[in-house]
């Protein structure tokens, strides 16, 4: 009989066995079908970690969708979501642990459909090795592809091609040859250091665990001994330190702490480290984990550092390695997969997010897309759904950064649709753009300040907005010469006077319709700038857009009037005919008919033209603006 004392040596020296071993961290992908959930499972099965009244439950359950005698559906043990019960395939990420001998594991069993990719990069974004499966009796599919490019993108440089379902195949060497070959010549143009493939069969477990008896003429690893013995990626635990703060410590006068989540490397005591962006040097005094005082604190520890002198920093600062080869830019080189059924467009602003760091951001530049299947380079006027591309982005304030290849936590990032919320794209920093380090901002002696002093009024944007034939230009005429009347200093932008000049090249596509506001949007700052009252009149359809120009300016420097006119009476006015026009298909993409207008959800002025005369408009926007 084991004694209570014997019984806790033996717990004790398994736990220490267990902490020896390391984690590897890998990724089940490719296309709908190719048996990745059906992986997972036999291997659990084999490694017996799941239990008896487990198998007997999913023996159960495979009956019930039709399985065949007493087989085991080893998918249904992977996918958790009662809709990937019945439709048979991966939606959500599904992570899952697994221990043997030799090392831990960390599974990510991600979606093959196409519909679902980004929920694919949100699992291999983490992962040291990507399992790559193909249906021998398929072979290699666009998703194939796509999750490969996928792969190479977010820097996972060892890859198993595992050809599954051989039993489908009879086992066939020929076609398992065929389809290696085909998957090198594809993946030759990826940055892949290492293919190795392995012929397997997930529903009969064919070297899975064991060593496959249909298979002789193969004689390489089975998966899992590969698993436990390939070497994992760099980790952030091999970068230099980087600490973005989350916020700033400070119970009471005579403490301030910087407390956060170390992302990468390593914080000591005494270490030399610098705060960027202000490039302020100091050394770390101490490192708080709750109660206890640390002498060094490693990746993913979260923990308050105290430095030896008092420096100004905030949330989004980071803390890092005095000797780092972190940049701070605001204008980059990435690459980026679009993962929004609305599609991107240059100019459009999002809240782009990095670390602790949220800036706003947008697209300067398209440069391609790639061609999944020739790895072409397309020129492209928008982004689609599961999009690569390469492109250019400017935020609006510099930010820490370093290369995606070099260090992980500070080269990954996301960009965020500012009105739903939703995160639309997944970026990986290439490098910083030569002109964001060339351009420096010029200190002059007469500012904003001065000159509206000598106009002897504030300056502000005043942003008509509405559907065509609502009545802004009448209105912002109108107020115009009302306002030159007091003597205030104006200047009236017109959609349709700047569409004839400053903006002639462009047309009527959302993505032109964007870049016609942004570029309104930087000639009215610069005019308010100057202590001009600025007038715009344009449709200016989307809330985004019109959010953007807003950010360019102080608080309450920009007043967004909404032109509120039902679209059956804007018809009826039809001063251009336009809408005539459009009716007959003659305006493609006509605001209001082809093409949709976002109403403001919070404008600062609410203007229903159809209730009131203009010169009663005209008398309370004057009462509502005090301009002077």
């Amino acid at each position: 009989m084991v004694t209570k004392s014997e019984a806790l040596k033996q717990v004790n020296k398994y736990l220490q066995g267990q902490a020896k071993l390391d984690t590897l961290r890998f990724i089940t992908c490719g296309s709908v079908d190719d048996g990745k959930s059906t992986l997972i499972g036999r291997m659990f099965f084999e490694a017996q970690m799941i239990y008896e009244d487990q198998v007997k439950l999913l023996q159960t359950d495979s009956k019930k969708i039709g399985t065949q005698g007493d087989n085991i559906d080893f998918a249904l043990l992977v996918d958790g979501l009662s809709s990937e019960r019945e439709q048979g395939i991966t939606i959500d990420v599904a992570y899952r642990f697994l221990t043997t001998k030799h090392r831990k594991f960390i599974i990510a069993d991600t979606p093959g459909h196409e519909q679902y990719t980004r929920n694919m990069v949100t699992g291999a974004s983490t992962a040291d090795v990507a399992v790559i499966l193909i249906d021998a009796s398929q072979g290699i599919l666009p998703q194939t592809r796509r999750h490969s490019m996928i792969c190479s993108v977010l820097g996972i440089s060892k890859v198993i091609v595992a050809v599954n379902k051989m039993d489908l195949i009879k086992y066939k060497q020929k076609k398992f040859n065929d389809i290696f070959d085909s998957y090198n010549t594809f993946a030759n143009q990826l940055e892949f250091d290492q293919i190795t493939a392995i012929p397997i069969s997930a529903l009969k477990g064919d070297n899975i665990i064991h060593k496959s008896s249909q298979m002789h003429w193969y004689q390489g690893p089975t998966l899992l001994d590969f698993l436990e013995t390939v070497d994992r990626r760099t980790s952030s635990e091999d970068c230099t330190l980087s600490f973005p703060i989350q916020w700033v410590n400070r119970p009471n006068l005579n403490f301030r702490g910087y407390s956060g989540t170390i992302e990468s490397g390593t914080a000591k005591i005494g270490q030399l480290i610098k705060i960027l962006p202000s490039g302020e040097t100091a050394a770390i005094r101490e490192i708080i984990l709750f109660e206890d005082k640390l002498r060094s604190a490693k990746t993913g520890q979260a923990v308050t550092i105290r430095l030896d002198k008092e420096i100004d920093a905030s949330r989004g600062d980071v803390i890092v390695a005095r000797n780092t080869n972190c940049g701070v830019s605001d204008h980059f080189e990435v690459n980026l997969v679009w993962m929004h059924t609305e599609p991107g467009y240059i100019g459009r602003s999002f809240w782009l997010k990095i670390g602790t760091t949220q800036v706003n951001a947008h697209i300067t530049t398209l440069k391609y897309k790639v061609n999944i299947n020739t790895f072409e380079h397309l020129s492209v006027r928008q982004l689609e759904l599961n999009d690569l591309a390469v492109v250019n982005i400017k935020t609006d304030q510099k930010i820490v950064f370093e290369s995606y290849s070099d260090c992980k936590p500070l080269g990954a990032f996301i960009l965020i649709d500012r009105m739903s919320h939703q995160t639309v794209a997944a970026g990986m920093i290439k490098f910083s753009l030569r002109r964001a380090t060339n351009l420096f901002q010029q200190k002059l002696n007469i500012n904003k300040e001065n000159r509206r002093q000598l106009n002897g009024h504030c300056s502000r944007v005043l942003w008509f907005t509405g559907l065509s034939g609502s009545g802004k230009s009448t209105l912002a005429n109108a107020l115009e010469k009302k306002l030159h009347d007091l003597g205030i200093h104006t200047y009236l932008l017109d959609g349709d006077n700047v569409r004839l000049g400053l903006n002639n090249d462009l047309g009527f596509t959302d993505a032109d319709r964007i870049e016609n506001i942004r570029r309104i949007g930087e000639v009215a700052r610069l005019m308010v700038d100057a202590g001009i009252v600025v007038l715009t009149a344009f449709i200016s359809p989307f809330r985004a857009e019109r959010e953007m120009v807003r950010d360019l300016f102080e608080k309450g420097e920009f007043f967004e009037i909404f032109v509120d006119t039902p679209l059956h009476i804007a018809e009826q006015r039809d001063p251009k005919g336009l809408y005539k026009k459009a009716r007959r298909g003659e305006i493609p993409n006509f605001t209001g008919i082809g093409s949709p207008y976002e109403a403001p959800l919070k404008p600062n002025i609410h203007i229903k033209t159809s209730e009131h005369s203009v010169s009663k408009i005209i008398e309370q926007l004057i009462l509502k603006l005090n301009l002077q």
